[in-house]
């Protein structure tokens, strides 16, 4: 294809999704020689453009009565898409190609060093409730996620961020504690929302008032939300349906019956043992979109059962990963390999041996730890961790009797699974979305003292590494110290991560909409935004 071929294109897409008005569309194709096929062009790029209106009807899985409003405490599915994906905004936003883009911010400019970051506001952007966007409202957001006492699972991420100031109405200056390169990034967490701030610096999160394209009429923790298109929306050619009605359906057969009998638009998480059936529904499109999601089985380290490494290499050798993949996946995802980062990403380690299902040498292992005689634990489980987590658990336990494990599956409850048993209990399954960028996954993660550390995990070596990648400029150097961080994961860090997991959701083929996402399902959780009734 000729570059302007490839220049052609990209100014359709543009037109497509409403980003491109039809007298720049024929300026810009006049200028490039296509001044007698222009309006062709345009009006083909245009049938396919955004269109609004309709009631975007969307099932959902993850929805718990405990849900908030608060972005610091979400921590699955529904409400990042509500509250990210439809009634808030960010500073910055991850496209399709998983880049960072600003979004509140206009700009983001950084010091030789990476230290400071001078960010300069969109001008104009109003809260639903009429409130105009600055810089008070942006460090009061970020400062409610490391106040004194804070429970915010980016408690972490905003105390790196250090101190915060303006430098007038319209611009923020960040001095971190050390350099950061994707410090972009921290700003595009689903957690780090923006909303106004009072004359004190304090914010009601529980009014639900945003930036977003939609507002809220109605939110059940639960049980579903009614949102309202907001006529003022900023951004442009985002926000086309009239309303959207976000349904709890956190049974996974429910959600994909309902696709099938057309109660909704769309849905998340298809069930994999029946998603060769849908595809085989008219009007309905099943998604495939590989990302960085993955499963975990963390355990609490501080327990006598897993403080000794032995126990824990002993489980990471227990389970059969290809038949992981083959059966719970159904074959759409790849294996996992007891570190975070996925081989979609920039630094994952792949030069690490991929571990495998070796039952003799577990058996070694437990003899080390003094359980030679054979090790019995018990796990909880729940399909609110991720689809088929119950039966998934049950086949480790399986490939586990081969190494003298004796794993105790117990069900837990879907409602509450997240706030009631997950960093609760001993051992768990879980469940990560994955974050853009190697240094953001392992501080929300698994950097010791964060509110989301699930294995409570502390290491002093990892500890250090994680300062030192996140100040290096120099790529070559930053990978191999990425690549030391994961080694020391995959053979001490106390969480099995079997396999990454490929977004795998549906939609109805009346649904439009342009390049997907891949950070979270649904285009990044953003359906509600993006997409449009064709």
């Amino acid at each position: 294809m000729s570059n302007l071929q490839k220049d052609l294109q990209r100014m359709q897409k543009q037109v497509t999704r409403g980003t491109m008005s039809r007298r720049e569309f024929l300026s810009r194709a006049s200028a490039m020689g296509l001044m007698a096929a222009a309006p062709a062009l345009y009006n083909e790029a245009a049938q396919a453009a955004p269109k609004k209106g309709g009631v975007y009807r969307l099932g959902l899985p993850a929805a718990n009565t405990g849900d908030t409003l608060d972005s610091g405490l979400n921590s699955d599915h529904y409400m990042i898409t509500m509250n990210q994906g439809a009634v808030k905004n960010a500073m910055v936003e991850v496209d399709a190609k998983g880049q960072a883009v600003p979004e509140l911010a206009e700009t983001l400019e950084p010091s030789a060093d990476a230290k400071t970051w001078v960010v300069k506001l969109r001008q104009g952007v109003e809260f639903h409730s009429g409130k105009t966007l600055d810089a008070d409202d942006v460090i009061a957001s970020i400062a409610w996620h490391s106040r004194e006492g804070a429970t915010s699972a980016a408690n972490a991420v905003a105390k790196s961020m250090g101190n915060i100031r303006k430098d007038g109405p319209n611009t923020v200056i960040f001095e971190l504690e050390s350099g950061n390169a994707d410090f972009p990034f921290l700003l595009s967490d689903y957690h780090i929302l923006i909303g106004p701030a009072d004359s004190n610096g304090n914010i009601d999160w529980a009014a639900g008032d945003g930036t977003g394209a939609y507002s809220i009429k109605s939110f059940e923790p639960g049980v579903g939300s009614h949102l309202i298109r907001n006529p003022n929306y900023w951004k442009e050619g985002r926000g086309h349906f009239d309303e959207c009605r976000l349904i709890a359906i956190n049974d996974a057969a429910a959600r994909m019956n309902a696709m099938a009998t057309g109660q909704v638009d769309a849905i998340a998480r298809c069930d994999l043992k029946t998603v060769d059936m849908l595809k085989k529904k008219p009007g309905v499109e099943v998604l495939q979109v590989a990302g960085t999601k993955h499963f975990t089985y963390p355990m609490d380290v501080r327990q006598d059962k897993f403080s000794d490494n032995n126990v824990r290499m002993a489980l990471k050798l227990g389970i059969n990963r290809q038949t992981f993949v083959d059966t719970v996946l159904r074959g759409y995802g790849s294996l996992g390999n007891d570190h975070p980062i996925s081989v979609s990403q920039n630094y994952c380690a792949t030069e690490i041996p991929q571990r495998q299902y070796d039952p003799d040498k577990a058996k070694w292992y437990l003899l080390q730890s003094g359980y030679g005689d054979g090790f019995d634990v018990e796990i909880h489980a729940s399909d609110a961790a991720f689809a088929g987590a119950v039966d998934a658990t049950a086949l480790y336990a399986e490939s586990a009797k081969a190494a003298g494990i004796n794993i105790k599956v117990t069900r837990a409850s879907a409602d509450g699974y997240w706030s009631n048993t997950w960093m609760k209990v001993p051992w768990s399954a879980s469940y990560w979305s994955g974050r853009p960028t190697a240094d953001w996954m392992f501080t929300i993660g698994y950097k010791a003292g964060g509110n989301w550390s699930e294995t409570f995990w502390d290491n002093a070596r990892f500890e250090e590494l994680l300062v030192l990648g996140r100040a290096e400029l120099d790529e070559a150097k930053r990978r191999d110290i990425y690549v030391e961080m994961q080694t020391i994961l995959h053979n001490e860090g106390g969480t099995v991560i079997p396999c990454f997991a490929n977004n795998v959701d549906a939609r109805s083929d009346k649904l439009a909409h342009g390049d997907l996402a891949g950070n979270f399902e649904l285009d990044g959780c953003r359906s509600c935004e993006r997409w449009w009734f064709a």
